[in-house]
């Protein structure tokens, strides 16, 4: 090659040069991020055994939240839990005790979602009787003691069960509302001293 030609080829072999090292940078900067980068999700701190109480304003219990495992993931600054079991005891409304597989909290805390076998158990009184409610998927609003779902529900009390496809209840009215596909089983109560076998 004479000296000409070696003085116009330089330009391109250091150009291409340029662009393999730009690529193979670009490639091992993708790596890098794969492996150590925010897109990862791994949580950056877990808690066993979580205990959350919340008060109102004049200092009585309002809430509590429980579960076997709390993990809190910082890419998207969601948290996970494991078995919770929240229970709402709002004065002048009646207890409400809500299980589940697993739930997740909304980044201010005040909402949860639960998944998986939910129940939900709302306690009795001298002129309500005991409620419970099963479903797969549960939507937890704690400021405004409301609780709905999109999937089907059971709903059962002492002497009828409802069941149907969408579902909302307002602890503090009492209120309940179902949507779609509702069906309803419904058994006369039975007087005092009255037989529960109809041959008798």
């Amino acid at each position: 090659m004479t000296h000409g030609r070696l003085t116009v080829a330089m330009p391109l072999l250091l150009a291409g040069m340029l662009a393999a090292l730009t690529l193979w940078l670009d490639k091992f900067v993708q790596v890098t991020t794969d492996v150590v980068g925010p897109s990862r999700h791994d949580p950056d701190y877990i808690v066993d055994n979580l205990a959350h109480t919340r008060f109102n304003r004049q200092g009585s219990v309002e809430s509590t939240l429980a579960a076997a495992k709390m993990l809190h993931y910082p890419d998207d600054d969601s948290t996970d839990l494991v078995a919770p079991r929240m229970v709402q005891t709002k004065p002048n409304q009646p207890r409400v005790t809500l299980t589940a597989d697993r739930g997740t909290l909304s980044q201010d805390g005040e909402e949860v979602f639960l998944y998986g076998n939910v129940l939900v158990v709302r306690e009795g009184g001298p002129e309500l009787p005991e409620t419970r409610m099963r479903t797969s998927v549960m939507h937890v609003v704690q400021s405004h003691s409301v609780i709905r779902t999109h999937r089907d529900v059971v709903i059962s009390e002492e002497n009828r069960v409802l069941s149907g496809r969408g579902m909302e209840y307002h602890n503090d009215t009492k209120e309940l509302f179902l949507r779609e596909r509702v069906r309803g089983r419904f058994e006369p109560k039975k007087k005092d001293g009255q037989s529960s076998d109809p041959t008798k």
